[in-house]
């Protein structure tokens, strides 16, 4: 257990809003984005007493429209303000909040400064709400000595930014880690922590390229396989919800190798992984997904969350230098060391 509350020297935050529930109020037609950056941290007058806060306001959007590039501009933002702030804490819907997690453990990486993500289910201005909490316990997470790297922090748990899912649409335990534990919990005066990220080995790194054609099909029974030759139209990769550890039906399979062969060998990926949350992908148990291996050529999630492997797909489309071989084996290996992949 950590005391996070040093009084005489109080760390810098940066607290970067971007809209979401956290921030809404009602309207006629339903909860929208209201409340400026400054109007949000007012709500909590009492952060002063643990941190000295500042804020920057990057969007005021649902999270549902939250695209690529407003991650590539949250990521800029921290680099551009990297130096001058001891942690930073991004208020953020919860709808896509693992996607914009996943893909900044990407794109920023091996920040010795923590990078945290969090946000509501309920409004901070209504006065029944979970906001004040999860801020209080950011701020907490922030002010750890250990804390380090891209967190989501909610509902009193420190999740990996790679490993975190939203898996409820209302309760306040919206968010749970995937094939990871926790990396630590939340208490009254700081963290108790189970897992303690390495310190970086050199200066942070930040990318600035992302390339967006990568498509997430949910395999359902009696899928019409004419649905595959506009999306390897539109896009570059297509990320698979197969059945179980790795299934895909036969008539789908067969047509997606079809499909394939119109094009050369690197201009289009395709990766494996399962509907199913927990316990990861093995294509390799069933007959039925050991034929794909000789159909036609992928990568597989394994133990990643989907959103983990739509970001890290992205990130390394958007580096244009990497062959097919190269993104391969990149897409095995942890890649950064708050990752955990």
């Amino acid at each position: 257990m950590h005391n996070a509350t040093n009084k005489t020297n109080k760390k810098k935050l940066l607290f970067i809003t971007t809209g979401g529930t956290i921030a809404s109020a009602q309207t006629p037609q339903g909860l929208a984005p209201a409340l400026s950056s400054e109007e949000l941290l007012a709500q909590m007058p009492e952060l002063d007493e643990l941190c000295q806060p500042f804020t920057r306001a990057l969007f005021s959007i649902d999270s549902t429209n939250m695209r690529p590039a407003h991650w590539l501009r949250l990521a800029d933002t921290i680099r551009q303000e990297y130096d001058g702030y001891d942690g930073f804490i991004v208020c953020h819907g919860t709808d896509t909040m693992a996607y914009t997690a996943a893909a900044l453990s990407y794109l920023i990486q091996d920040a010795d400064k923590p990078v945290i993500l969090t946000g509501a289910q309920k409004p901070i201005s209504w006065q029944i709400t979970d906001a004040k909490k999860n801020l209080r316990d950011s701020v907490l997470c922030a002010l750890d000595p250990l804390s380090r790297g891209v967190m989501v922090v909610f509902d009193g748990q420190v999740i990996a930014g790679t490993r975190a899912k939203k898996v409820k649409t209302y309760s306040y335990d919206a968010f749970t880690s995937i094939n990871f534990p926790c990396l630590a919990q939340v208490r009254e005066d700081g963290l108790l922590r189970y897992i303690e990220s390495p310190r970086p080995s050199g200066p942070p790194r930040f990318y600035s390229a992302l390339d967006e054609k990568v498509f997430l099909l949910k395999l359902t029974p009696g899928l019409s396989p004419a649905i595959l030759a506009p999306i390897l139209e539109l896009y570059d990769c297509i990320v698979v919800e197969s059945f179980g550890v790795g299934g895909m039906p036969d008539e789908l399979a067969e047509a997606l190798a079809e499909q394939l062969r119109r094009y050369a060998a690197h201009e289009k990926i395709v990766i494996l992984g399962t509907q199913v949350p927990y316990e990861g992908s093995d294509v390799g148990v069933y007959a039925v997904g050991g034929q794909l291996k000789k159909q036609f050529r992928f990568l597989e999630a394994r133990d990643m969350t989907l959103e983990a492997c739509c970001a890290k797909i992205m990130w390394l489309m958007g580096q244009k230098e990497l062959d097919y071989a190269a993104i391969e084996r990149a897409f095995y290996s942890r890649i950064n060391f708050d990752t955990y992949l």
